[in-house]
């Protein structure tokens, strides 16, 4: 059965931030069998190259104690002396094998992700608890499989002991009356055996398992469309949030274009449906268009033309064709100059006659 039932929804490949942000939550593709491959390679070398010398620094300190049992206070401060020497001993003798293990846990961690620090997993959660969720956790797709992981496991360790020891059966009958000395010897060499052959057999295991938990891991993390949408609303903003945006941009900027009206020299009509205002003053190297629009802009831009006796011209092609080869605050064109010239001087005339000049 299905751990979520809405996993076939999940069609679309995660994103970038989704992946973000299951990595700051400690959500993670891991796996325990590339933990315990570490952790046995560093039981190996702990037996290889430490455990005789452990060996013989706890036993050389437990013959001193039985050879000396008869002197050893039994309380008060001897008593506690000779407990933390005791103590001190073993620690000693365990020191590199509990470091070297710990090396290996976090090794076993940083070689499938990077460090990360993260309080959700030990957040408390009302499905940790919920006999519910248990029940779906206990009987869900993960766990068949790691049952049967865990299965196969106990099969296959248990064969390569079986086919490591079975050949030295005939030793295990003397290794009762052999010495402490010479029986370290033969264990030694088994166990080192035997432990070589696990970890050869688990290095097939945690490859498997690791890219079966990074597959799950990532089917987890795909999407739906709904939740891609949701995400790209969040990191675009909502359209109609967009939209208002753009419509008061448009307003400003219609504000501040009409603020430019009054400078206009001559505004150049279709006559109702365009509207184009130029800014031409003499010694300037081509008239610059101040304001333009269509409908209600047109009409706006007409009515402060009249509003500031800037003249207007009936131009249709012109006033069509400047609204759309030019934007706010461009030259005119050099293909549109003589056009744009003859309105010009028309409206230069017409100030000369009336004695009023340049605009200023």
């Amino acid at each position: 059965m299905a751990d979520n039932p809405e996993e076939h929804e999940k069609t679309e490949e995660p994103t970038q931030k989704k992946l973000e942000e299951a990595h700051k939550k400690g959500d993670v593709a891991k796996s325990q069998e590339v933990n315990s491959w570490f952790l046995m390679v560093g039981a190996i070398l702990v037996l290889m190259v430490f455990s005789k010398d452990m060996a013989a620094s706890i036993a050389g300190m437990l013959k001193v104690i039985l050879a000396q049992a008869h002197e050893l206070p039994v309380g008060g401060e001897g008593l506690r002396a000779n407990l933390w020497n005791l103590y001190m001993a073993v620690l000693g003798a365990l020191a590199i094998p509990f470091i070297l293990f710990m090396v290996a846990g976090l090794a076993g961690n940083l070689v499938q992700h990077r460090p990360l620090f993260s309080w959700d997993p030990v957040q408390p959660k009302l499905s940790k608890v919920s006999p519910l969720a248990g029940f779906k956790r206990l009987f869900s797709m993960t766990s068949l499989v790691n049952f049967a992981k865990s299965m196969a496991k106990l099969v296959i360790v248990s064969t390569v002991i079986l086919v490591i020891v079975w050949p030295n059966r005939d030793q295990l009958d003397a290794i009762v009356v052999l010495d402490p000395s010479a029986l370290m010897g033969v264990t030694h060499a088994m166990a080192v055996k035997v432990m070589i052959g696990v970890v050869a057999i688990l290095s097939i295991v945690a490859a498997l398992d690791y890219a079966w938990q990074k597959h799950k891991w990532w089917e987890k993390q795909r999407m739906t469309v709904k939740e891609l949408r949701d995400e790209y609303k969040q990191l675009e903003g909502d359209p109609q949030v967009r939209a208002k945006l753009r419509q008061v941009r448009i307003e400003r900027g219609r504000k501040r274009m009409m603020q430019n009206v009054p400078r206009a020299a001559v505004v150049i009509t279709n006559p109702t449906h365009y509207a184009v205002a130029l800014e031409y003053e003499p010694g300037m190297s081509a008239p610059v268009c101040v304001a333009k629009g269509v409908d209600n802009v047109a009409l706006k831009i007409r009515e402060l033309a009249d509003e500031h006796d800037i003249p207007i011209v009936e131009n249709p092609p012109l006033a069509r064709t400047l609204h759309a080869s030019i934007e706010i605050e461009d030259e005119v064109p050099a293909e549109h100059y003589k056009a744009v010239a003859e309105v010009i001087g028309y409206v230069m005339r017409l100030r000369t006659k009336a004695g009023t000049g340049p605009r200023r």
